[in-house]
């Protein structure tokens, strides 16, 4: 973990908030013990710069303590240590969540005590009491339910806002809270509080253990965090509550938006937290571009009383974030294998629906032996083999030119053998230097002309092929390549039916990969295994005197894994100075800073420019979160100024 308040102009702390749940050791009825391990938990969460930190139910007491709930001796020590609490908490730049019981006109309620700064800010009843199986909650307790627009006048301090309809809300960080079953009934009250604004949910718990629940709590938890947009941070009650009849393990789990982003070792015998950066700014931008949660916001039951307070220090911000330098690629590898067999069934089943609509039996590629070709030629493969139609109806055309080199062209003629398909070669050199000569251009001028006379030269074969075999040309140019504008207009821009258009080149490499690994022979996973390791290239410009390519895009426009970085942030929304900050740390020790704005600036710059060409892509699938489809998700004019994004990683 990094400590600082600031990065160039992006101030990390007005997005992120640094969250905690904790599972103190408790002693049933053991006020005092149990009060000096809330206070050591808070310490731990200070020293982690946390901002808020979430307490599992009626820790305070226990929760577990029966009949003795009962008692005005418990209750009466219960607000004592909740006054000293208070004063503990003076001057301490945290917010705390806290449960404890409280007798409101003669009812008892389960609540949660909601600390900042020595002040009670408000206390949230628990609103359904379970009275099933293992739980005889309501023999002590009364739903909350009911209890809106309420106030209680405590021993050492007065008029503290009671009810669930309370929302604490410090700049953008806006909290609400829980209990336990609250969360598993069919509509929790935090999905009206959220949809009044809280981004931050807290559940105070306590959720005995049988087997397999500790799954289906965690699925809860993810999914409640994801139906509100919001994060969610459950803290549950440990070993250390009585185990006459049930067992709790102290679960603790921190969601954002249907992750779950942290989570402990159950069953631990000692003061545990749990801390994380939460993304605001991101959940309220994920709000702001979700029409269904705009148009839900108007159906919460009850009026709702916003608590202000402010948080004082962010001198010293400790960014506590795991930020993924690859976001298209999974993590680990039976994820990542589950995912490229669900891409691999988009990509062809799209296809299949397109051929079998259009009642052709023939598809046309061009075969370059690069990573893109490849990806779709795998694609086209697996269509027709799904189809029953013969692989040789797959016209594959190599077109080798000025910088075709040996090693992409053996490989491309060797794959399309290996698979079977209809291999033609059309060599273009004389038809560009007469299209050269036609033009009066000068071939030993290697400019944009040079290199674009080629690219459409092999299109316009493909495309004429296709109308005389009567089949569909097969686009290669994945999701990298359109953000980047990396094509030449209506020549490798343009197709009948584009399969990779929303595959990253990040994540077209690991599809590749899969398939060599697992699907393929051995002769044919070397040859994909080798154009794995080629550097990607056009082959535009002449190759140098030893036959090796001499073009290399990730010298000329930058590291793919970094564009593919910034389009997966930027299309989401993400201020440029912002995703200068987060390619710091996902990229630590990889890149530089200097490198990574240059690369930036070139993204922002080419992103905004080439709009030009997306506006007139073919059709193709969108397969993961992330499309520029002008009939999909991305409607952005195509003379849109990039000024402002680049002032804003001060870059002119």
């Amino acid at each position: 973990m990094e400590n600082l308040a600031k990065s160039n102009n992006y101030i990390p702390y007005k997005d992120f908030i640094n969250v905690a749940a904790a599972c103190p050791v408790t002693n049933v009825c053991d006020i005092d013990f149990n009060l000096k391990n809330i206070k050591e938990c808070i310490q731990n969460s200070l020293n982690k710069d946390v901002k808020m930190i979430v307490f599992p139910e009626l820790c305070i007491t226990s929760y577990t303590c029966g009949d003795i709930f009962l008692n005005k001796q418990l209750l009466n020590l219960s607000l004592k240590a909740l006054e000293n609490l208070c004063n503990y908490l003076k001057g301490k730049d945290i917010l705390v969540a806290v449960g404890a019981p409280l007798v409101y006109s003669d009812l008892l309620y389960n609540c949660a005590f909601i600390i900042y700064d020595g002040k009670i800010l408000g206390i949230v009843p628990k609103s359904y009491i379970p009275n099933y199986t293992e739980f005889y909650e309501k023999r002590w307790f009364t739903e909350g339910l009911d209890v809106t627009d309420k106030y209680v006048n405590l021993y050492f301090q007065n008029n503290v806002p009671f009810g669930v309809d309370l929302l604490f809300k410090s700049g953008n960080f806006k909290f609400a809270f829980e209990i336990c079953e609250d969360m598993w009934v069919t509509i929790p009250p935090s999905s009206y509080l959220s949809l009044k604004g809280a981004n931050i949910i807290g559940n105070l718990s306590a959720s005995n253990e049988i087997v397999s629940k500790a799954i289906y709590r965690k699925d809860l938890v993810k999914s409640q965090s994801a139906r509100c947009m919001a994060a969610y941070i459950y803290a549950s009650s440990g070993i250390f509550e009585s185990s006459t009849d049930l067992l709790f393990s102290g679960h603790l789990l921190i969601s954002e938006n249907g992750t779950i982003l942290e989570e402990n070792q159950r069953f631990q015998r000692y003061n545990e937290i749990i801390t994380y950066s939460i993304d605001v700014e991101k959940l309220n931008r994920d709000r702001l571009k979700n029409v269904s949660y705009r148009d839900n916001s108007k159906f919460c039951p009850f009026k709702i009383r916003e608590i202000e307070f402010q948080f004082k220090n962010f001198n010293n911000f400790t960014f506590n974030r795991f930020i993924d330098k690859h976001p298209f690629v999974p993590g680990n590898d039976s994820e990542r294998e589950t995912r490229c067999k669900e891409i691999f069934n988009i990509q062809s089943s799209a296809l299949a629906k397109r051929i079998s609509h259009t009642g052709l039996k023939k598809a046309v590629i061009g075969i370059s032996g690069g990573l893109d070709s490849t990806l779709a030629l795998l694609v086209t493969v697996k269509t027709f083999d799904m189809l029953n139609i013969d692989r040789k109806n797959i016209v594959t055309i190599t077109m080798p030119g000025f910088g075709t080199t040996d090693r992409t062209y053996n490989n491309a003629i060797n794959l399309c053998k290996n698979l079977s398909t209809d291999l033609r070669e059309i060599n273009i050199v004389d038809s560009c230097l007469q299209h050269f000569k036609d033009i009066g251009h000068d071939p030993k001028i290697h400019d944009v002309t040079y290199e674009n006379v080629q690219a459409r030269e092999r299109t316009q074969i493909l495309m004429d092929i296709a109308n005389k075999e009567g089949a569909l040309v097969i686009g290669t140019g994945d999701l990298s390549e359109l953000a980047l504008g990396w094509c030449t207009y209506n020549g490798d821009h343009m197709s009948m039916y584009s399969v990779n258009c929303s595959i990253p080149k990040t994540l077209v490499r690991y599809l590749v990969r899969y398939v060599a690994e697992n699907q393929i022979d051995k002769v044919t996973s070397d040859i994909l295994l080798d154009i794995l390791d080629t550097p990607v290239s056009p082959e535009l410009l002449p190759k140098d005197k030893e036959g090796n390519i001499t073009q290399k895009t990730e010298d000329i426009v930058g590291p793919y894994e970094l564009h593919d970085f910034f389009l997966y942030y930027f299309v989401k929304g993400t201020a440029p100075d912002k995703i200068l900050f987060l390619g710091c740390k996902a990229f630590k020790g990889i890149y530089d800073e200097d490198i990574i704005k240059k690369w930036l600036t070139t993204f922002i710059r080419r992103f905004f420019s080439q709009q030009f060409k997306r506006s007139a892509i073919p059709d193709g699938p969108k397969v993961g979160t992330i499309s520029l489809s002008p009939r999909g998700d991305l409607r952005m004019p195509s003379d849109a100024s990039c000024k402002l994004f680049l002032q804003s990683i001060e870059l002119k």
